[in-house]
């Protein structure tokens, strides 16, 4: 079935030129009042009932009769039971029977008439509501304008035609909404038998949003869930084919608040952090506040590259020794970049570490990538010098452009050590004073707490990469707002976070060291709405023309003044005894626990 094709050029409910969705409507009732000349089937014959096999009416006149009777039946039989003093419980054969038919009567009536009525209602409300723009469920309508072209031309991809309206209505005994078009019910049913796989229904339609409008129905249908707390409309769903995410039925809201102003090398930022903890934005706010008054905050960026480490194998140990011997002389190392870099125009090999273990070679690629995260460009680099050093050694075997070696969303000691995207370090001496104010603490404690919590606890716990109390907290937050991969959070979080007693004991010296932060200002998600939104209001959005690459160090040097301000105001709760009631105020309720408790 090609589901591109439509069977007729009229216009659709709503269009310019057909009278708008009244008129479609009056055309349905005329429709409904006309019999069938085809099918033989008087249409105005008295409907049979599902209860008993008579006419509606007169299954409807039974029930209300027996209702009302043994209701009237009941009443007095109870009335009498408290004048002779007999337990209302006691019941007779009859008294039985009249609340068995009671109660079915009761539940025929109920379904019926209330059913119906809720049905009749959802109906109305959703003609009136035919031209509202502005509701934010999955099921609403819209206007939209005549197409003139022919609909068999439109190439596979999605178009910028407006979406096709679905008009999908929610019955009170139907949790899933039904789509009314029959074009897409076709579509729908086709989907859930297997006909039309899901995955093809943007290049079959050319049209994004119908067909995640049309997969969301038909996940309904075929798990017999409903998913009408999930928005569907909001989304630009071209602007994620092919790039962001695959076989989409809606979005998910996430709330973003702002922290700050960090004051950082001078310049303040307001970081937006994307988050469903209540407490984390507050508190990241009252440790940029504090920053401030002590004079801001200072970033250092040690390195910037991606890493990528394909692993390969040999017949034996000594082959495999003999390949890292060569892409680890510095003769070579110009040959070897002059072929990586072919890649690119903005990727630039840094450098080449191998580890072997036993026959297998394992290669990590260190490379620039400009403002990009630069998974992608590395890994294209490293095809071509695999590719080109298949010459001089045929034999060797590739097993993986990645072995895991780089390492990739994994908490690994070679990224702790050696680095991965962006190293940057951040420090900023906080007054005494503003320390007393402002963190409702003081210095003594918390550079007792940070050695004994953030040093020692966390070598007790055999961590790697977290000395520190909550640096993935705000990584996460910033990542989500900024459209970063959110499973770079494992590396990127790698942090510890450093307090010592200066100024003769009186100010408070912090620092987090972050060796592995790894973002990116164009590709992936940052090119949505909303994360390029978050990019711009920190001046950071897209490529910087100027200077390749000065957009993403920026991105990564915010992050970690905003971990900065995170660590300070969180030992502070942690040194001044507020954590518990902090987050009872903020993220569950105020409610005393220890009176609520048993």
């Amino acid at each position: 079935m090609d589901v591109r094709r439509r069977p007729t050029k009229s216009p659709r409910p709503g269009t310019i030129g057909d009278g708008g969705p009244h008129k479609h409507k009056q055309q349905q009732q005329q429709q409904q009042q006309q019999p069938s000349s085809s099918s033989g089937v008087d249409h105005n014959l008295p409907k049979a009932s599902d209860a008993l096999p008579l006419p509606l009416y007169l299954t409807n006149g039974i029930f209300f009769t027996l209702f009302f009777s043994v209701a009237y039946f009941l009443l007095h039989r109870w009335r009498d039971k408290i004048r002779n003093s007999t337990p209302l419980h006691v019941l007779t054969l009859s008294e039985i029977a009249a609340i068995v038919s009671l109660i079915a009567s009761f539940i025929y009536l109920l379904g019926f008439f209330g059913i119906d009525f809720v049905q009749s209602f959802i109906t109305r409300a959703s003609h009136d509501a035919w031209d509202v723009d502005d509701e934010d469920d999955g099921t609403r309508t819209q206007r939209f304008l005549i197409q003139d072209e022919d609909e068999d031309d439109r190439p596979c991809s999605c178009s910028s035609l407006p979406p096709k309206p679905t008009n999908l209505v929610v019955a009170a005994d139907h949790p899933i909404p039904i789509t009314t078009d029959p074009e897409d019910e076709e579509i729908i049913k086709s989907v859930v038998s297997g006909t039309t796989p899901s995955y093809l229904l943007e290049s079959k339609l050319g049209d994004c949003r119908r067909a995640a409008a049309i997969r969301r129905e038909a996940l309904q249908r075929t798990t017999g869930r409903s998913l009408a707390g999930l928005p569907l409309e909001g989304l630009d769903y071209e602007s994620i084919l092919g790039q962001c995410c695959e076989m989409p039925v809606g979005f998910v809201q996430i709330p973003v608040g702002i922290a700050g102003p960090l004051l950082l090398d001078g310049s303040q930022y307001s970081v937006p952090m994307a988050t469903t903890e209540g407490c984390l934005v507050a508190s990241t706010n009252r440790g940029c506040k504090a920053i401030a008054a002590s004079g801001g905050a200072t970033s250092i960026l040690l390195r910037d590259g991606m890493t990528r480490a394909p692993v390969v194998r040999f017949g034996t140990a000594k082959r495999a020794a003999e390949l890292k011997f060569f892409l680890e002389d510095p003769l070579n190392f110009d040959t070897l970049s002059l072929v990586f870099n072919r890649s690119s125009r903005f990727g630039r090999l840094q450098g080449i570490q191998c580890a072997i273990a036993g026959k297998n070679l394992y290669i990590r690629f260190t490379c620039s990538t400009g403002d990009a995260m630069g998974m992608n460009m590395v890994s294209k680099g490293v095809q071509n010098v695999l590719d080109f050093l298949q010459g001089d050694f045929p034999d060797m075997d590739v097993i993986g452009i990645s072995g895991n070696f780089c390492s990739d969303k994994k908490p690994a000691a070679v990224n702790w050590i050696e680095g991965r995207g962006k190293s940057v370090v951040c420090e900023a001496i906080i007054k005494e004073e503003v320390v007393r104010k402002v963190l409702k603490t003081n210095v003594a404690a918390l550079v007792e707490l940070n050695m004994l919590k953030n040093l020692v606890g966390s070598a007790m716990a055999g961590a790697l990469g977290g000395f520190n109390a909550h640096a993935s907290n705000i990584v996460s937050a910033v990542f989500l707002a900024t459209g970063q991969d959110p499973a770079q959070n494992v590396e990127s979080s790698h942090c510890i976070t450093m307090m010592e007693a200066v100024n003769d004991g009186k100010d408070l010296h912090i620092s987090v060291s972050m060796p592995s932060i790894e973002v990116g200002t164009v590709g992936g998600g940052t090119q949505l709405a909303s994360q390029s939104a978050c990019l711009n209001l920190l001046g950071v959005k897209g490529a910087s023309k100027e200077s390749p690459g000065s957009n993403s160090r920026l991105l990564a040097t915010i992050i970690a003044g905003s971990v900065l301000a995170g660590e300070l105001s969180l030992m502070s709760a942690l040194a001044a005894g507020q954590l518990v009631k902090s987050h009872m105020k903020y993220n569950r309720s105020s409610k005393d626990v220890s009176i609520a408790a048993p």
